[in-house]
Order: C-alpha cells, then structure tokens, then sequence
C-alpha cells in the first residue's frame, strides 16, 4: 500500500470530553490512514468511539492530542481561516438520523442550499436553482421535492437529501455516520448503491462508520475494528471476514447473521470479555502481524494470533 495517496492520515488521536475525576477518555491511541478513493470502515458497538472519531476529522469534536492530517495539512486543533474554509467544503458529512439532521422549518430547497450561500458557490440565482435541481435528480428524487418540508418525506427520502446537501458542496471526503441504520431494510440496500455510485461517478472518499459488519462488507476497501475508543484490529474487508484474528472482532462476526436456518441454528454466538486480557505486565501495542493486517495485541497474544494465520 506504500504507493497509495493517503488523503486522511490520523495518528496517536486522543480524545477526552470533562475535566478532572469527570474526565472521560472516549477514543485513546487510535491510528489509521484512508487512502483517496477508497471506502474506510470503522465498524464497533455503540458507545465505541466511532462517531467521535468521525466528527473529530470534521472539526465538531475537539481532540487532546495526536494529528489529525488531511492531503498532508494538519486539520485539528488550531488552524488558519483559509484552511478551515478548505476543510469545511471538502469533507462533507453524512448525519446517522436523517430526521434530527435536516432543519424542520426550511425547505429542501434552503437545507441544500446552504453551503453554496456560505461558500457563495454560485454565479446567481438561477445557477444555485439549477445546482439544486441537479442534486435531488442525482440522489434519485424529483426536482419539484426543492419546495417541500423535511417532514413531508419518509426516512430513506430524507436520507437522500441529507446526501444531496453533502453532495453539493463537491466534497473529495465523505463521512457516513450509520447513514443507513435509521432506516428500514428494504431502503437500506438503495441507500448503500447509491453511495457506492455516487463514489464511482465523482470520485470519491469514504469513511463509512457502522455497527454492522455485514452493511460494510458490501462497500467497504478496508475495515478498521474500534472497541472502547481503540482500535484493535484493521484490514483488507475479505481478509477480516476470512481470518479474523482479535476475539472482539470474532464476537462482532458472530452475530452476523446468516440466511440459511439450519446454520443458523447451530451457530455459536461468541461473546467478547475484556477481562480475558491480561495486560499486568505485558503490555499491548498496535503492530502489523501480516502485510496490512494491523492487531492490538501483546507479545504472547500475537505469538497465539501467527498460528492462527
């Protein structure tokens, strides 16, 4: 992978939220790359991290330490207004509730619209209408929804012009927060092709962000698995699926469910405990135990996890 352009390059991140005995560490020592054009992962429960993470490369979330760099600049923390600028229309977000996300009392027309008026992104009123128009027609709604309330539509619509809205600012980086995990079944697999045409038709780089391995083995490049703020396993999706090394990541495999009853039914559900790590004295780190196969592991766990490869 030495010769991929890395867009997002995140190292040591850390990231606390109170101060004193209320301090919380909600993702500590997190490491990764996306490289331009692929869809990244990051796949853990509720609770793990994922969204802070998420929000954090955004700029909504603050971070205490580590860096945060985006096409080699550093984004976290401090930056000058020109870049700030920069970041806010090139990475776009994709909210987890398409309801909560879109302003209740603007149109659809406004809602789309307000990153072109922040950004004046267009020559006149006409040229904004027009880019409006091309928006809805490209996520698969019909131009005359632009007069509408959010309310009027149903969640996989709303998703829709929550993608749009993205779409619109002609992002090069998406974060997808859980866009589909507020939505039904049925809409979720046109939701999930959508994204992935919309990624083939512009160009694009994801950072898909979920709690379920099945949703992002169909979109995913690589997959990173978080646990309690850290990550403990990254690699290519197949080899996830076909050799999964850290026991949080055979828990989270487990529970994936499979169409076929009489497998199913046989199935032993793995169930993950922390505590079966003893980390005393032996002490964890984040290694690559094979080519782009990364493990948070011990000395002797790793020596356990090679004869497993």
């Amino acid at each position: 992978m030495a010769n991929k352009d890395v867009l997002v390059d995140v190292k040591d991140l850390q990231i606390t939220f109170g101060e004193g005995k209320k301090k919380f560490v909600a993702v500590d020592d997190v490491n990764f790359q996306i490289y331009r054009g692929e869809t990244f992962s990051l796949v853990g429960e509720s609770g793990s991290g994922k969204t802070t993470i998420g929000r954090a490369i955004i700029r909504i979330n603050p971070t205490t330490s580590g860096t945060i760099t985006y096409e080699g600049k550093k984004i976290n923390g401090k930056i000058d207004k020109a870049l700030d600028r920069e970041v806010i229309q090139k990475i776009q977000m994709i909210f987890q509730d398409p309801m909560a996300s879109l302003n209740e009392r603007a149109k659809v027309d406004y809602i789309i619209s307000e990153g072109l008026y922040n950004f004046k992104l267009f020559k006149n009123e006409e040229d904004r209408y027009n880019k409006v128009q091309d928006a809805l027609k490209e996520v698969g709604l019909l131009p005359e929804f632009a007069s509408r309330f959010p309310h009027e539509f149903s969640g996989g619509q709303r998703q829709r012009i929550g993608i749009a809205r993205a779409l619109i600012m002609q992002p090069e980086f998406v974060i997808a927060d859980e866009p589909i995990s507020a939505l039904d079944v049925s809409i979720r697999a046109q939701v999930l092709n959508l994204l992935n045409k919309l990624k083939k038709e512009r160009n694009l780089t994801y950072l898909f962000i979920a709690h379920d391995l099945s949703v992002v083995r169909f979109i995913s490049d690589r997959i990173a698995v978080i646990h309690k703020g850290r990550i403990v396993e990254l690699a290519d999706t197949e080899e996830i699926f076909a050799h999964p090394l850290h026991p949080y990541t055979q828990a989270l495999l487990s529970a994936v469910p499979i169409p076929d009853p009489e497998i199913e039914r046989k199935k032993k559900l793995i169930v993950y405990d922390s505590n079966m790590h003893d980390y005393s004295v032996d002490k964890p780190k984040w290694i690559e135990i094979k080519a782009n196969h990364f493990i948070y592991a011990n000395d002797k766990e790793l020596a356990e996890y090679k004869t497993k490869l």
